[in-house]
This record gives C-alpha cells, sequence and structure tokens, in this order.
C-alpha cells in the first residue's frame, strides 16, 4: 500500500480512473487521496463515491503531497502550471497524464524538477490499461517505484527513457481505443446491414474481436508468432476471408490507419508545442 499523499489536479474520467484503481488494488487509503477540480459538485461525488477529500483550490490540495497527479485537460494546463508554480512541495513528484505536454514545458511551468510524463489508455478505467511513462532525471528511485505501483493499478506500465516515444504512444495506444471502437461500429454497422438484429451484431463483433486478441497473445507467448501468420491461416485461398481483405486493401485500409496514427502523433507534438506540425496531404494515389 502506498504511504503517500496523493493531489490530483483535475479530476475528470482518467483522474477518477486512477482513484477507482488505487482503491480497488487497496493500495490506497481514500483519505490519503485529495481530488481537486473547479465544479465543487464534481469533487463532492467522488468524496462520496469513493471517500476522497475534496478540493476547489488546488494550493490547498498539494499542500503537504507527495504526488501531485496533473491530469487537467491539455487546453487548461498552461492555466494550472500558472497557477501552481513553486506550490509543490520540494519533496514531491509531479505526474503528469496530460496529452502532448512536455517534461521540460510542466517542470519550467511548475518550477519543480521531480517530473513524471505518462500517457494512458482508457481501459485503464477497468484495469485493462497500458501506460507509457518516463521519469526526468531529479526522479529518485523510491519515486520511480512509487510510479510504477500507482500507474500499475491501471493496468499495464512501461517506462521509457526517449521521450519521442511518449507521443508516438499518445498516438497508438492513448488514441488506439477509439480506432477500436470505430472498426467496432463499422463491423456492427455492417450486420445490421446484412439483416441482423442490432443486438445480435453487437455480440458477435465484441466476442470476435476480443477472443482474436486473446488468441492471438495465447500463441505469440507460446511460438514468437506474428500477427501478419495468423491472418494467413484463416485466409483461404478464393475464400471469403480473402475476398473480404482484397477489398480492405483496394479501399486503402492500411494506409488510411498508418495516417490516423500519424495524425495523432502531430497533433500531439502541437499540444507540446514543441516541434513543427506537418500533416501528410491526402493519398492521390500516385506513385
Amino acid at each position: 500500500m502506498l504511504s503517500q499523499k496523493l493531489a490530483f489536479i483535475g479530476s475528470g474520467a482518467m483522474g477518477e480512473a486512477m482513484i477507482a484503481g488505487l482503491l480497488r488494488g487497496g493500495l490506497a487509503e481514500p483519505q490519503s487521496l485529495l481530488a481537486s477540480d473547479t465544479r465543487r459538485e464534481r469533487v463532492d461525488e467522488l468524496a462520496q463515491r469513493y471517500g476522497v477529500r475534496p478540493f476547489t483550490d488546488n494550493h490547498a490540495a498539494v499542500s503537504g503531497a507527495d504526488v501531485v497527479v496533473l491530469s487537467v485537460k491539455p487546453q487548461r494546463l498552461t492555466e494550472v502550471l500558472h497557477d501552481l508554480k513553486s506550490a509543490i512541495p520540494p519533496q514531491a513528484l509531479a505526474l503528469s497524464i496530460v496529452a502532448g505536454a512536455t517534461i521540460e514545458k510542466i517542470g519550467k511551468g511548475l518550477a519543480h524538477k521531480a517530473v513524471v510524463r505518462s500517457m494512458p489508455n482508457t481501459p485503464a478505467q477497468i484495469g485493462e490499461g497500458i501506460t507509457v511513462w518516463m521519469p526526468s532525471a531529479a526522479v529518485d528511485a523510491a519515486q520511480k517505484e512509487t510510479v510504477r505501483v500507482l500507474l500499475g493499478a491501471f493496468g499495464e506500465e512501461m517506462m521509457v527513457d526517449d521521450e519521442t516515444y511518449l507521443d508516438m504512444a499518445t498516438a497508438l495506444s492513448g488514441t488506439g481505443p477509439a480506432y477500436a471502437f470505430m472498426f467496432m461500429e463499422a463491423m456492427i454497422d455492417a450486420g445490421v446491414h446484412m439483416g441482423f438484429p442490432r443486438h445480435i451484431s453487437e455480440r458477435l463483433v465484441v466476442q470476435t474481436l476480443r477472443g482474436a486478441v486473446d488468441y492471438y497473445e495465447m500463441v505469440n507467448k507460446q511460438s514468437g508468432v506474428h500477427v501478419a501468420a495468423l491472418r494467413n491461416q484463416v485466409t483461404s485461398p478464393g475464400g471469403t476471408s480473402a475476398e473480404a481483405l482484397y477489398y480492405l486493401e483496394k479501399a486503402g485500409f492500411r494506409t488510411a490507419v498508418s495516417r490516423a496514427i500519424w495524425a495523432a502523433y502531430q497533433r500531439s507534438l502541437e499540444l507540446g508545442r514543441e516541434k513543427p506540425v506537418h500533416i501528410p496531404e491526402k493519398d492521390t494515389g500516385e506513385t
């Protein structure tokens, strides 16, 4: 169990997911979790639901905190950093889950050296997420272990030593659930178009995708097989899978996915305002 006092600055969906995960895993006591938000009704709701301590004053929330979690919207970060500049206790750790915000920006904005930048995703809300994170040079071994335990409440965690990986993770795993949901929606609608009742189409699609992922993980763990090999196994010559995959390739499915992820990556850089942004032009099909 974490003995530290954790202050959450921003108590939206991801902030609540962290609180719920810590309590669900028995990793923190409710009274050691401080939730701060601009809306009194929101923090009162969290206090009633989880027993955490509610705040609408960020300064009061971070006073005496061991870990300060920045979980605000990217558009509000500059304002929050300005408000909390020099307010975080010197021995405390600042942990950001804000998309695009660099370690340098957070450190300078807070006038604080011990900073961890991280990127979780929405399955963290049920303990099935994955979070990529990187510490600044001032983060000590004990603080790194605290981060591992804290982010482990989300699901899996992965520390990296190259900050550009955080922007890449934002585009791939952070935004990834949105791609999966859109693909699911398209499959479900196709089932309805063929004539299935929607509830049957939903059940077929959800279990198919869940089973496909579980099957891949099992086989890959046993033999290290590449995902393409599994696709080949279910693609019989002249069969239904071959026909469907032909049309996906003809429609530029791979290119569309790749360009979407690239665009998300560029947007992450833009949010951080650290690098120039270039969105690839629309593919004309010419070579």
